[in-house]
């Protein structure tokens, strides 16, 4: 992939390639947690991402901060 469109920020939805790459994860993990967090949108051969889904999903993974 030769980077990401400057609106990428923006969508609401992606692909696995595109997602994957935006979020720094091997594609293999990105698939993983990405059905994992139910953000798999399959329309006909068509995958595509929900990631407002997806964000919140991640969000749960975050260490509480140290005092």
């Amino acid at each position: 992939m030769q980077g990401l469109p400057k609106d990428f920020k923006k969508r609401r939805f992606a692909r696995y390639d595109e997602a994957a790459e935006y979020y720094g994860l091997g594609l293999t993990r990105f698939k993983e947690l990405a059905k994992q967090a139910g953000a798999v949108i399959k329309i006909n051969q068509t995958v595509l991402i929900d990631l407002e889904i997806f964000e919140a999903f991640i969000e749960t993974f975050r260490l509480p901060a140290e005092e």
